[in-house]
């Protein structure tokens, strides 16, 4: 059916450019959103016996979103550069950029169970990308002054995203590697916990589009979790505990806010509610492993059926918005 059937009228040649021009980074959010709702489906299997033709179906779509949501970018990067680099000097959309290292790292985990070359390769990719960003962002923190309005937890994404490179790198053999990581993510998690902690506490409330990051919040502590099992042989201890439930307890204060978000106007941002609760639920699986009989199954079946009513949501509110145009449109 055509767009002109659809009750919408064509694009022109211009029209589109300028869309692509103003097609934003923090689209990559949707992939990552999808991914965790893959992976945590994936893990399901083991503990609810959920069926493993659901990942696989989740895990061919979410590759092809992939690759248009990407490559749509990469196109934007060919026609329009001064636009991206624009972008990337934001102080908010930089931190999108480092999901490009975040998907490759994600598929790498999925793929364990699946197809071990592959899952060592987009590893590389991931861990390699994550350190390019790590460096870069950071060092950019450094160099610029930044102003309190523009923090927020999605700043998170850029440095303690290198808690992720531990949960696959070290079913590959780089234990050194993947301690690097990990050290390095903990200890820029612990910063900036303070600091965003600061920030909401003691200044004006985040804007409403950056009001779902507030989902971020328990997002590394929960991967930190799952890192920290695999770095240590796969034994629950105090370090890990600590993790889990520090993660556990910022998902409930999280909630808190949850009629604050509901009153919300539809943002991409509104991703942001899912990979965070996705990683929860991965860490609550590995909860209920390595302690089966305290009832995490039970958590994690309703963390889960929560994830994808949350993503049906989201994704139908998405499709409206790119069917009535309202995203790749200039900011005011």
């Amino acid at each position: 059916m055509s767009e002109t059937q659809l009750g919408v009228e064509p694009l022109s040649s211009s029209q589109a450019q300028q869309r692509l021009r103003h097609y934003p980074v923090s689209f990559f959010a949707v992939v990552l959103g999808m991914l965790g709702l893959t992976l945590a489906t994936q893990k399901a299997h083991q503990v609810l016996g959920v069926p493993w033709a659901l990942s696989t179906g989740l895990l061919v779509a979410t590759a092809l979103l992939t690759v248009v949501i990407v490559g749509t970018y990469a196109v934007k990067a060919a026609l329009h550069p001064a636009s991206v680099r624009e972008e990337f000097a934001h102080p908010v959309r930089v931190n999108f950029f480092p999901i490009l290292a975040k998907i490759p790292l994600i598929l790498a985990i999925i793929l364990l169970e699946r197809s071990m070359v592959w899952s060592h390769a987009f590893w590389v990719l991931g861990a390699a990308l994550q350190f390019f960003f790590s460096l870069v962002i950071v060092s950019r923190w450094m160099g610029k002054e930044a102003r309190v309005e523009s923090l927020s937890p999605a700043w998170f994404i850029p440095i303690v995203g290198s808690v992720i490179v531990p949960i696959a790198g070290v079913a590959h053999g780089y234990r050194e590697i993947s301690w690097f990581f990990f050290s390095v993510g903990l200890l820029f998690w612990l910063a900036l916990f303070v600091v965003v902690l600061n920030r909401l506490i003691f200044y004006k409330q985040l804007p409403a589009k950056l009001a779902p990051t507030l989902f971020i919040l328990f997002a590394p502590p929960a991967i930190a979790f799952i890192a920290y099992t695999k770095l240590t042989g796969g034994e629950l201890d105090v370090g890990g505990r600590v993790l889990y439930f520090v993660s556990l307890f910022l998902f409930f204060l999280v909630l808190t806010k949850v009629r604050l978000l509901a009153r919300l106007p539809f943002f991409l941002s509104w991703w942001a509610y899912t990979f965070p609760l996705a990683a929860l639920t991965l860490a609550t699986f590995l909860m209920h492993h390595l302690n089966p009989t305290a009832g995490y199954n039970i958590l994690a079946g309703g963390m889960l059926t929560l994830l994808g009513l949350i993503v049906l949501v989201v994704g139908s509110r998405t499709l409206r918005a790119v069917g009535q145009r309202q995203l790749c449109v200039e900011e005011e």
